[in-house]
Formats: structure tokens, C-alpha cells, sequence
């Protein structure tokens, strides 16, 4: 048993669809900002995603960031800690104590700096990237 397409009725293509722009998308979400308006607020708390923007009315609950914001903030936080524990360690060998003091702080704030901002930037790359439902028939809002 064969199945035949018909070309003519199949739905568009992502490359038929006009393209989104995806720094300015990602840009506006990191912001904490709608990725297709810029205007209307993406979070209604710390973390929550609104379920659809106020301004331009863009369905926001389609998002699927899951676990992606927090290991791309394990991995800078990572970096940045460890590069200055080095740093701190061969140019001015800093007792024990003072990386408790600098860094354990330090390691608290900044995913928690962090997190929102990147949030925003994966919705942005979703929305921009026609992923997880984002698809053609928000184009005309």
C-alpha cells in the first residue's frame, strides 16, 4: 500500500513563510519584552511566561524553554567563577575564607540575575525560529 501526496494541497513550507528577525526577537526577549512587538511585558512574574502578550496579543503559552535557561546559566556562571577563582588564586593568593566571602555570594546572585534575561532570549529564538507552535497563523498580529 503506497500513500500519494498531493503537492498542490500540502501546507506551507518554512521557507514560504515570510522570515522573523531573530537577534531583535531574542533582543526583545532578553529584555523581558514581547519578541514579535517589543511593547507588551513577556513575564507576569519571575520566572512565568504570560500566557498571551497585552499589546499585540501573540499566544506566549506554546513555549517550551524547559530546561534550557538554567544549564545555559549553569555554564556561564560556571565559567565566570571558576576564570575568577584562577585569577584571583595566581595573582593575589587569597586565603580560603575570602572565596567564601566573594564567590559563594557571587555564585547565588548571578544565575538569579541571569535566568529571566536568558528566559526571555530562548521564547524569543522559539518564536523567531517558527518552534513549539509558533507558527504562520501569528503573522498577522
Amino acid at each position: 500500500m503506497s500513500v500519494k501526496i498531493n503537492i498542490d494541497q500540502a501546507a506551507d513550507t518554512p521557507a514560504d513563510l515570510p522570515k522573523r528577525p531573530l537577534s531583535t526577537a531574542m533582543l526583545r526577549g532578553a529584555a523581558g519584552k514581547c519578541p514579535r512587538c517589543g511593547e507588551g511585558k513577556l513575564f507576569s512574574g519571575y520566572l512565568k511566561v504570560t500566557d498571551e502578550c497585552p499589546v499585540c496579543h501573540l499566544n506566549l503559552s506554546r513555549h517550551r524553554a524547559d530546561d534550557a535557561p538554567p544549564y545555559i546559566t549553569i555554564v556561564l556562571v560556571g565559567h565566570i567563577l571558576v576564570g575568577l577563582m584562577l585569577h584571583l588564586q595566581i595573582v593575589w593568593h587569597i586565603p580560603p575564607y575570602a572565596y567564601l566571602a566573594t564567590l559563594v555570594p557571587l555564585a547565588i546572585i548571578l544565575p538569579l540575575l541571569l535566568l529571566p534575561p536568558i528566559k526571555g532570549a530562548i521564547v524569543g529564538l522559539q518564536w523567531a525560529n517558527r518552534m513549539h507552535g509558533f507558527g504562520e497563523d501569528e503573522d498577522a498580529g
